[in-house]
C-alpha cells in the first residue's frame, strides 16, 4: 500500500521517486512476477495499490505502465481537483492506462469506523455513483480510508456493491464479509527499506510479523485516545 510518490514531502506515507523506482526493481527481482490486480485474479498473487487520489497518480500509474504492471488506485472523490490531488483529467488517464480504480469514499473520514451506518452508506455509495458517472464504468473495489476497518465499514461496503475491501490491516490472510472479499496490505512509508517492500510483496513473513505488532500498539493507542487519537498522530509527526 503506497500513498504520494513525491520529492521533499514531509507526509510519513510519501516515498521519494527515487526510492519507489529502486522498490519496484527489488519487487519484480524478489518475486519473478508483475503485479496481480482483484478484476483478474491468480493464485500467489501480491498487487500493488495506491490510496487517496494524490497528484503524484499519474506519474506513478505512467512509471507501472512502462513495466507493463496494473495497480489499483482508490480515489477520494470528493478530493479530486483540489490542490495536490488528481483532477477528472487525470484520473480518467490513469485508468487509461490499465489500471484499475476504486473507491476511497467521498470526504475521506479521518475514522471511519466512527460513521454511522447512513454515514458509511452514503461515503461509499455515492464515491461508487461519481466515479461510474465520470468513467463510464462500474466499480467494483474500495480502500478504507485512514485504515480504521469495522465490521460495520465491511458490511456497509459490500451493500453498496462493492466484491473487494482492501483495508489497512498487515495481514496475508483473505477474508470475506457479505460476499465481499477484504484483503489486508503492508504499508510502505517513507522510512521503509527496500529490502524489507521486496520482501513483503514476496510473502516473507517477517515483515508482515513486524508491522502487525506496530498496527497492535497503534490500536491499543486508538482505543485509550478515542477521538483525540488523530489530533495527536498529527501532532506527533508534525514534530518529526
Amino acid at each position: 500500500m503506497y500513498h504520494d510518490v513525491v520529492e521533499g514531502s514531509g507526509d510519513v506515507y510519501a516515498v521519494t521517486p527515487d526510492a519507489f523506482r529502486q522498490q519496484l526493481d527489488a519487487t519484480a527481482q524478489a518475486t519473478g512476477r508483475a503485479p496481480g490486480t482483484m478484476d483478474q485474479p491468480r493464485d500467489g498473487d501480491w498487487m500493488i495499490t495506491f490510496d487517496d487520489g494524490g497528484s503524484s497518480a499519474l506519474a506513478v500509474g505512467e512509471e507501472l505502465a512502462r513495466r507493463s504492471w496494473r495497480g489499483h488506485f482508490f480515489i477520494a472523490t470528493d478530493l479530486i481537483g483540489r490542490p495536490g490531488y488528481l483532477d477528472w483529467d487525470g484520473v480518467r488517464a490513469v485508468a487509461g492506462l490499465g489500471h484499475v480504480i476504486g473507491s476511497h469514499s467521498c470526504t475521506h473520514p479521518d475514522r471511519m469506523a466512527a460513521c454511522s451506518r447512513d454515514q458509511l452508506m452514503a461515503e461509499w455509495t455515492g464515491s461508487a455513483e461519481v466515479l461510474a458517472r465520470e468513467l463510464g464504468a462500474p466499480v467494483a473495489c474500495a480502500s478504507v480510508p485512514g485504515g480504521l476497518y469495522s465490521h460495520e465499514v465491511g458490511r456497509t461496503a459490500a451493500a453498496a456493491g462493492y466484491t473487494t475491501l482492501f483495508n489497512s490491516l498487515p495481514t496475508q490472510r483473505l477474508d470475506s464479509i457479505d460476499g465481499c472479499t477484504l484483503i489486508g496490505r503492508y504499508a510502505i512509508r517513507r522510512d521503509t527499506p527496500t529490502g524489507d517492500v521486496a520482501a513483503a510483496a514476496a510473502g516473507r513473513p517477517l515483515p508482515w510479523a513486524r508491522q502487525r505488532a506496530a498496527w497492535n500498539l497503534r490500536g491499543a493507542a486508538k482505543k485509550i485516545a478515542g477521538r483525540r487519537y488523530e489530533g495527536l498522530r498529527r501532532a506527533l509527526l508534525a514534530r518529526r
